[in-house]
């Protein structure tokens, strides 16, 4: 690797402020804004708007779609082209 071309990497807190939760993680994002950690330590703090935790897919909250009743409405409005 050529040096001094790629950005810091180190530990970042991501905090979803929706589900008030953050993890620690390295990243080369940046931020101006710090929290001290549960270590003792303090780390550069990155404010997201979703997360695993708070996200409909992983928190299974998703809702299905009910995909016979669109195929049944489908073929009663065009009708099954083409069935012998």
């Amino acid at each position: 690797m050529k040096p001094a071309i790629h950005p810091a990497y180190g530990p970042v807190v991501f905090r979803d402020r929706a589900a008030s939760y953050a993890f620690l993680t390295r990243s080369t994002m940046t931020s101006d804004k710090t929290i001290d950690w549960e270590d003792g330590n303090t780390y550069p703090v990155v404010d997201v708007e979703i997360s695993n935790v708070s996200h409909p897919f992983y928190t299974g909250t998703a809702r299905v779609l009910d995909t016979a009743g669109r195929v049944e409405r489908f073929e009663r409005r065009y009708g099954r082209h083409g069935a012998n």
